[in-house]
């Protein structure tokens, strides 16, 4: 599966991303990125290969003219409620969105994003959309405001995903924004 844009291509990860994915994952920008960090070439090599079995929900932002991949986007069908049962529909997504930081602001998120979001909507059945950014991520909440999404709230001390010097967790607050299949206006 390809999604085509005006100047990417959104498609499945192949093994020869890899030294492109290595340059914004050796050091993540943002702390809920940080499990994903690569350590050397060769595990973005081998991350590569696990990754190129998925062609549906995870997909390589890639710029048409070069070929390079600049980024990821990434979502996978829920319930939506934590005690459904396996007959409830998987309607609703959180997708998740990384960009190499040299390509940051020329648009390319918001077009990767909204085709993304186009395809979820119109192909894969969702209902509603959802995504979680941290208060500090201000690129990402303008991002989720850019495209239609609604500020639903802000968990204080949520999640943590680094520790502080004293090692003790560093829990962050988080914002909720969500968009619903009949308020996209893809």
């Amino acid at each position: 599966m390809t999604i085509d844009t005006e100047r990417l291509l959104l498609r499945p990860f192949t093994e020869a991303d890899a030294a492109d994915v290595y340059e914004y994952l050796q050091e993540p920008a943002v702390h809920c990125f940080v499990c994903m960090k690569l350590h050397s070439l060769e595990e973005a090599a081998e991350e590569m290969r696990r990754r190129s079995g998925e062609t549906e929900f995870y997909f390589a932002i890639v710029l048409k003219q070069t070929g390079k991949a600049i980024g990821e986007i990434d979502a996978y069908p829920e319930t939506g409620e934590p005690h459904a049962d396996e007959n409830t529909p998987k309607d609703t997504l959180s997708p998740c969105w990384m960009l190499n930081l040299e390509y940051a602001g020329k648009g390319y998120a918001y077009e990767a994003a909204h085709a993304f979001f186009d395809y979820l909507f119109r192909e894969k059945g969702a209902r509603r959309i959802y995504a979680y950014t941290e208060d500090y991520n201000l690129p990402s909440q303008r991002l989720c405001e850019k495209l239609g999404m609604r500020r639903e709230g802000l968990f204080r001390e949520f999640v943590s995903f680094v520790k502080n010097p004293d090692g003790t967790p560093l829990y962050e607050n988080t914002y909720q924004y969500a968009i619903l299949k009949k308020e996209w206006r893809g």
